[in-house]
């Protein structure tokens, strides 16, 4: 994912976390703001220390924004979000861990009603 669809300044991060507009599951919590006229969504990614050791935190790093790229047509486009790792993530493969991300991203009203997995 391009370093223009992520939300990389502290101070835009907390903007979108200050907003309360969650919703949760399992493995994943994501927080959304809506971002009138921008051209394309924003992501924040965070992954803390309850996971585990930085090797397991950069994989579901990586699980999530592999998750993302394949979802990135079908994601809402004028909106800032973040996208907050639980202890239940690590240890989930990656079918597993897109199947959370999409449950939670139509809880979030952010993937398209159109979406089906394949």
């Amino acid at each position: 994912m391009r370093k223009s669809y992520r939300i990389k300044k502290e101070a835009e991060f907390q903007q979108v976390f200050e907003t309360r507009n969650s919703v949760a599951n399992r493995q994943f919590v994501v927080y959304s703001m809506e971002k009138p006229n921008q051209k394309h969504f924003r992501v924040g990614i965070s992954v803390g220390k309850k996971i585990g050791n930085a090797v397991h935190r950069n994989w579901v790093k990586r699980r999530i924004r592999q998750s993302l790229l394949e979802l990135k047509p079908y994601l809402k486009q004028d909106v800032d979000f973040l996208v907050i790792a639980r202890p239940r993530a690590d240890g989930i493969s990656m079918p597993d861990a897109k199947s959370s991300m999409i449950h939670v991203l139509k809880l979030a009203k952010l993937l398209d009603s159109n979406y089906s997995e394949e």
